[in-house]
């Protein structure tokens, strides 16, 4: 089984010690780093690599969305979910528009902690279908130019409308009775071919194209 490499970024120690605890209950997960700060999350970053950052969102000097920012420009593959008592829906647009991978209230259960950052170590970033059409509304449009779902095969146009349905790939595989494997090597093609980078910019696609609504 593969393991994931995590870093924790809290001002907070109880916190931090929380976070660990949690994630160490879970054997996918291997805290590699603490730090207290956004300044010190961009150091350990660059020494250690992890996979993935819990990064809190408020902290003293450098803040976790200013922080997250500076290290998606430096590590753009290292996943950041950003880790906060606030479920205020204009932190969650901040923390994917600095380039977040998702976020996360510290009062979860710790079993849907680990359902959740399962999902995004493996680029299924689980989201209700409500806070789903929330998050699409706010991005900006995606440009005319992107190419039209024609080009697309109707394994692939049926792969679009389950990704706008909000199913994750494990879902699509059992629904189709195909691999998680061909799903995703499906979803690689889908992006090759409409010119888009990565799934919530396929979701805004499938938002514009009404498919949501099918």
């Amino acid at each position: 089984m593969s393991t994931f490499r995590v870093m924790i970024i809290d001002d907070n120690e109880m916190a931090r010690e929380g976070i660990r605890m949690i994630l160490e209950s879970d054997p996918i997960f291997e805290v590699v780093a603490e730090g207290s700060s956004g300044e010190e999350a961009i150091i350990l970053s660059e020494w250690w690599m992890p996979d993935l950052i819990l990064m809190d969102i408020q902290m003293p000097g450098m803040g976790g969305l200013a922080a997250t920012k500076c290290l998606k420009e430096k590590l753009p593959n290292v996943k950041v979910v950003m880790v906060t008592v606030s479920d205020d829906i204009v932190h969650l647009f901040d923390a994917l528009k600095k380039g977040a991978q998702g976020y996360l209230l510290k009062n979860m259960k710790p079993e849907a902690w680990h359902e959740y950052l399962r999902a995004i170590a493996v680029d299924e970033t689980p989201m209700t279908r409500e806070l789903a059409f929330r998050i699409l509304k706010e991005f900006a449009p995606i440009g005319s130019d992107v190419a039209q779902p024609s080009k697309l095969t109707g394994r692939e146009r049926e792969i679009l409308g389950l990704v706008a349905k909000g199913l994750s790939n494990k879902d699509i595989s059992s629904k189709l009775d195909i691999s998680e494997h061909t799903v995703k090597n499906h979803l690689k093609n889908i992006l090759q071919k409409l010119d888009l980078e990565n799934r919530v910019q396929l979701a805004r696609y499938a938002f514009e194209q009404s498919w949501m609504s099918r």
